[in-house]
């Protein structure tokens, strides 16, 4: 008997399994967001004014935010992608009025998530419409998220004001380089660029541990850029490996290689993949504990948030390496785990997607919700995937 046979057979059910998920997917997400948009007041006069969703309370209220918190650019984000796939000028309208709210954070100095912020709002809103306007945006974000630039260190520094740290830099600042690298090529200015290439050297060789995982902080002496501290902030301990600092990681030298080519972010990339979903730890259904390293695994909370960026990363990740079979079934299972088990039910949860992510454990904030950043890359690994699967390229420019 020809056991290949059954081999096959499966891993073709799987794919095809994989693909009902995403079509039928897109549909829940609009229904959704629909029931958030309804749930979400209009004209509110409170100040700051809140304009983005970020989470639901312990009483099941929506969580509104000001355009300030770093997690206010992923909401106008999902209504891009919502756009982009459907192609619906309801969903234009919507991207466009939620966008125009975040783009004050072009101009804020005082945090390195003006990335966040901007790029995947007003970022994909110039990626789908080539609007002038937000080409500019972008690039006025660039210059701002440069100031925070140290030659010494060769990093963005990340949060100020610690009394704790000197210049700490956290791996989630991997993430807002995407920003720096469109905007070098949007402005024609190569400082953009090469800021975004000194971070990311800086990162791979004072971020990472021999077996590929990372720490969530580095700690800086400003004036001789030598390590004082690595430690973590969001993690279960110093030593271990946060789950979604494991994905900033991840995503972070794939779009890293992605702009400029290096060799040496695909093999960082790869080699942080193969920590993660060799890890021990990693549940069977790709979807991980919060914390890779927390003594009490299996009864933590799981990460939805860090499950969705891990997939859109390996879907992209999938089309640079010679292991992009194993990198889009490893995103295939994530997303076919998430559309399955973490979905909020329809019409409930004010509307949110994606049900249990974890944001920052060790303050016992936001734990077992679901967050607007988990919708957004549930959004990005469903659009990328669909691409795929049409024999496009993974990100439609």
């Amino acid at each position: 008997m020809n056991k290949l046979i059954p081999l096959a057979l499966c891993l073709l059910s799987s794919t095809v399994y994989a693909q009902k998920d995403y079509k039928k997917a897109f549909p829940f997400a609009e229904k959704q967001t629909d029931v958030m948009l309804a749930a979400i007041p209009k004209g509110t006069s409170a100040k700051p004014n809140p304009v983005s969703p970020r989470t639901l309370d312990e009483k099941g209220n929506l969580v509104l935010i000001p355009s300030k918190d770093w997690v206010s650019g992923f909401f106008p984000g999902e209504l891009w992608y919502l756009y982009e796939y459907t192609h619906n000028n309801k969903w234009l309208t919507a991207a466009k009025e939620y966008t125009a709210k975040i783009e004050p954070e072009q101009f804020d100095k005082g945090t390195h998530d003006v990335g966040f912020k901007i790029y995947c709002s007003v970022g994909n809103g110039y990626r789908l419409t080539k609007d002038a306007h937000y080409k500019e945006v972008i690039i006025q974000a660039a210059k701002t998220l440069s100031t925070r630039f140290n030659p010494a260190v060769g990093t963005i520094k990340s949060w100020d004001n610690r009394k704790d740290w000197k210049y700490p830099v956290i791996i989630d600042n991997m993430m807002n380089l995407e920003l720096l690298f469109e905007a070098s090529k949007l402005s024609g200015d190569s400082s953009f660029y090469k800021i975004a290439v000194s971070h990311a050297n800086t990162t791979m060789k004072s971020h990472f541990r021999p077996d590929y995982s990372s720490y969530h902080v580095i700690d800086y002496d400003p004036q001789t850029g030598a390590v004082l501290h690595k430690q973590t902030h969001q993690g279960f301990a110093d030593s271990s490996a946060w789950a979604r600092g494991q994905g900033w990681g991840l995503y972070g030298y794939t779009l890293c290689y992605r702009e400029t080519k290096d060799p040496a972010y695909l093999k960082h990339a790869e080699a942080i993949a193969k920590f993660i979903f060799n890890n021990p730890n990693l549940p069977k259904d790709k979807v991980p504990y919060w914390d890779f390293n927390d003594p009490a695994i299996p009864n933590v909370p799981r990460d939805a948030s860090a499950a969705a960026l891990m997939a859109s990363a390996l879907y992209e990740l999938s089309t640079y390496s010679k292991n992009g079979k194993e990198y889009k079934k490893l995103a295939d299972n994530i997303m076919s785990s998430l559309t399955k088990s973490y979905q909020a039910k329809p019409g409930e949860s004010k509307g949110f997607i994606l049900l249990h992510s974890t944001g920052h454990k060790p303050a016992n904030s936001e734990i077992d919700v679901p967050i607007s950043y988990a919708d957004y890359y549930y959004l990005e690994a469903l659009i990328r995937q669909d691409r795929l699967a049409n024999g496009k390229p993974v990100i439609a420019i």
